[in-house]
């Protein structure tokens, strides 16, 4: 099954989005803050990442540089979940290393279909 990692800091989002996940089918593990998100990666190499841009201890775009210097997590597709849709957050999401950027809010069917459009360019799951 695919293994997907949620790292949202706002617990509402973080369930609504490993519950839409898990119903479409996929294995769905989550982080509430960037340092968790980077050890949960590195611990159970989930085949795709969500990550919120900010997030207390470590914001999203710093635990995005960290896995992809981590030669055990550096080819895990990364997508910046966020509210901040502005040009420059997502050229620094993308030159951080991230595969995709998806805006909040977003339709839950959405999402999951994103999810496997994404893992289907990757070659993820």
């Amino acid at each position: 099954m695919t293994k997907i990692l949620i790292a949202e800091d706002e617990k509402d989002i973080r369930d609504l989005v490993v519950f839409s996940l898990t119903y479409g089918g996929f294995e769905a593990i989550s982080a509430a803050n960037g340092i968790e998100a980077v050890a949960k990666a590195e611990a159970e190499l989930p085949d795709l990442i969500l990550m919120d841009v900010r997030m207390p201890k470590m914001s999203g775009y710093e635990a995005c540089e960290k896995l992809k210097l981590n030669p055990t997590t550096r080819d895990i597709p990364i997508v910046f979940l966020s509210a901040k849709g502005q040009e420059t957050e997502i050229k620094q999401g993308l030159s951080a290393g991230a595969e995709e950027y998806i805006l909040k809010p977003f339709a839950p069917d959405e999402l999951v279909r994103r999810v496997r459009e994404i893992l289907r360019r990757t070659g993820g799951g």
